[in-house]
């Protein structure tokens, strides 16, 4: 009888010993986490401060919001559709109408209407559009960001979408990619600022997405970026794992995803001393 009630206490005891130890595991992996935010949040604020006093010397303004938060991301791996060919100039057999598809809350509804082909994956980018030339872009999106060189391009005449090129990708599923921690999008602006943007220059957008480099290959990697857009027109990719440059393209200058004909160069990746040639 008194090894059964020692049997009982033992197991008693040994209960409470592992709930008090799992208390404690809690406790530091609470308390390590919690470092870890305050440690993020300082480096923020510090690198929010660097960012605006750089601004200030240089008298650059900053017309976007940037995020805050430290995100992670990975490489996707894409193919090509090429039975769509994006230097094919379509007609659409329903022409549609400017202001139902740019007007707000239609928008999505008059895309999966149209004669356009998965054409409800796209968001219009204003940053890419050509009002003057009458031409509309939308990219792709994936997980909710653009696919910035993936896009369709919308063309226009007497108030009415009439023809279109298009680009479209599958993302491949079965190729495992870990996710990385990105460079603070105050950190891609401010390399732009200190060694490439001259004074006075405007930035008007900064926005996350993926990009890849356009060659002549039906399967391709495609990088988180900052896309950076200038007022002038310059549009800077910071690959927000290294921080890398490339060279600023005009928003016409930027060839179709996987087009890149045999032969040519990719986009090279730009110097410091590389700076915007026009100035305010």
């Amino acid at each position: 009888m008194g090894e059964i009630m020692n049997w009982s206490r033992a197991k008693t005891i040994l209960i409470c010993s592992f709930l008090l130890l799992n208390m404690i595991l809690g406790f530091q992996l609470w308390s390590t986490n919690r470092s870890n935010q305050i440690e993020v949040s300082l480096d923020t604020s510090g690198t929010v401060e660097e960012l605006n006093r750089a601004l200030r010397n240089k008298n650059i303004r900053l017309m976007d919001e940037l995020p805050t938060d430290i995100l992670k991301m990975k490489v996707i791996t894409v193919k090509y559709d090429d039975s769509i060919k994006p230097g094919e100039e379509k007609p659409l057999k329903t022409p549609i109408n400017m202001s139902n598809l740019l007007g707000k809350g239609a928008s999505k509804e008059v895309q999966a209407q149209s004669d356009i082909p998965n054409f409800s994956l796209y968001q219009l980018d204003s940053t890419q559009s050509k009002d003057g030339k009458r031409v509309y872009v939308f990219t792709q999106l994936y997980d909710k960001l653009p696919l910035f060189d993936v896009k369709v391009e919308l063309n226009e005449k007497n108030g009415e979408i009439t023809s279109y090129r298009q680009a479209y990708v599958e993302v491949e599923s079965g190729v495992e990619q870990t996710e990385t921690k990105l460079i603070p999008a105050q950190l891609a602006v401010r390399s732009l600022v200190d060694n490439y943007l001259s004074e006075g220059s405007i930035i008007t957008e900064v926005r996350l997405g993926y990009h890849g480099q356009p060659y002549n290959s039906q399967t391709q990697p495609m990088f988180p970026h900052w896309r950076i857009t200038i007022d002038n027109g310059d549009i800077y990719y910071v690959q927000a794992f290294n921080g890398a440059v490339e060279s600023p393209q005009k928003g016409s200058e930027l060839a179709p995803f996987g087009t890149q004909p045999e032969g040519e160069k990719a986009p090279s990746t730009a110097k410091p001393d590389d700076k915007s040639k026009d100035k305010k």
